[in-house]
């Protein structure tokens, strides 16, 4: 049952509200057949594409695609044939629904299923009538954030659906998220000498073109390693350094850096722990590329330790973030 969050009195009549809290993130393919469709519908957008012409977009992403697909799909292999982070998600709903019973916690991918237009027309059908969207990208940018706002409006436009909307599009400042993200870390050291490792904040990496049009990704993913490396030294890390890098380069295209495969190859004969920061679900670029490209690449340089820490997830810490967020949101 989902209680009202609030009601107001008009005369004799009372409105109640029911409100629905909806995860906004990229998505993942759920099987090997599905990277194809993961793949089609990521290089099709144009947050992504930058193509204003919808036919040569196409053109250019089923080439990307044709070129991909079948070194996508040995990634997937070797993570389990699937991307964690749909089931991930949904164990973190169920949680969000047990401690909020004010609310109706769910969410939408991007780019594989559960779709948008799909949610929210369940819940139109449910009856909300006021719907809070919560991108689960800690950073702002117009390839993530911007992209699954707009399929969001597109969405609620075709359907006719008109709720209270309220956004929550960026919590890379937030105390509680960042708390959570500082006691992962330390979990993560099992005890071990901070002072002995560099810590590396690990970020999606994006083209530097799109940065220089103002995409504000780059300075907030700068602005939350500023955040953490104040907080990790009043939890007991004091890390030798403190590094951001960028990771994920496709493309002929020059990209904001250094990169996390420089960040590695350099600190060579160091330990080192691997933070994915702009991460809020593991997925392939952490499982994959963080956990097996970049852990071999270590073992071939000579770094002396290599811990990579996974996302929040579905942990209490993370949930209990969500539901602070939430609840703080005005209006």
């Amino acid at each position: 049952m989902i209680a009202p969050i609030h009601s107001t009195k008009k005369g004799s009549r009372i409105k109640t509200t029911k409100e629905a809290v909806l995860l906004l993130n990229m998505g993942g393919p759920s099987n090997l057949y599905e990277v194809e469709v993961f793949l089609n519908n990521m290089f099709n957008d144009p947050c992504i594409l930058s193509i204003k012409n919808d036919f040569l977009r196409k053109l250019t992403s089923n080439f990307i695609v044709s070129r991909r697909a079948e070194k996508s799909k040995k990634i997937y292999a070797a993570i389990g044939g699937k991307s964690p982070m749909t089931e991930m998600t949904f164990s973190l709903v169920q949680k969000l629904n047990q401690a909020d019973t004010t609310r109706f916690y769910t969410y939408a991918m991007r780019y594989t299923p559960p779709y948008t237009h799909a949610v929210l027309q369940d819940l139109q059908k449910q009856g909300f009538d006021c719907v809070v969207l919560f991108s689960m990208y800690p950073q702002y940018s117009t390839t993530t954030t911007l992209s699954s706002l707009n399929e969001v409006y597109a969405s609620l436009k075709s359907l006719d659906y008109k709720p209270v909307v309220k956004v929550i599009d960026r919590f890379y400042q937030d105390e509680g998220f960042n708390r959570a993200i500082v006691s992962e870390v330390k979990r993560c050291m099992h005890g071990l000498d901070p002072s002995e490792f560099v810590m590396v904040f690990s970020a999606h990496g994006l083209p530097e073109s799109v940065v220089a049009k103002g995409d504000p990704y780059q300075k907030e993913c700068e602005k939350h390693v500023a955040i953490l490396s104040e907080m990790l030294p009043l939890a007991g890390l004091m890390f030798e350094k403190i590094v951001l890098s960028y990771q994920s380069k496709v493309g002929p295209l020059k990209w904001i850096g250094p990169s996390t495969e420089e960040i590695v190859q350099k600190h060579k004969d160091k330990k080192l722990i691997i933070y994915p920061l702009s991460f809020s679900i593991d997925n392939s670029e952490t499982k994959y590329e963080l956990c097996i490209q970049y852990r071999n690449l270590a073992s071939k340089v000579g770094v002396k330790e290599y811990i990579v820490c996974p996302c929040l997830n579905d942990t209490q810490e993370f949930v209990s973030a969500i539901l602070g967020l939430v609840k703080s949101m005005k209006g």
